[in-house]
């Protein structure tokens, strides 16, 4: 079962929204989540979920 941070993240870019890794490491990540045009910084999502912490460390941004 996936965490729920990362549900809200793969929603937020599947809605549109563009997310980058702002804080990565072994105890956790922060993710800012972003208008669709990579401008404004909506909210921050942190967590120390091992799948989430997994995801990020494959993928750093929703550009990548």
């Amino acid at each position: 079962m996936r965490s729920q941070r990362l549900d809200v993240l793969l929603r937020w870019e599947q809605a549109g929204g563009v997310w980058r890794v702002t804080r990565h490491t072994a105890d956790g990540a922060t993710v800012a989540l972003m208008r669709c045009d990579a401008g404004e910084v909506v909210e921050e999502v942190s967590s120390p979920d091992t799948d989430f912490v997994a995801y990020l460390a494959r993928r750093p941004s929703s550009e990548s």
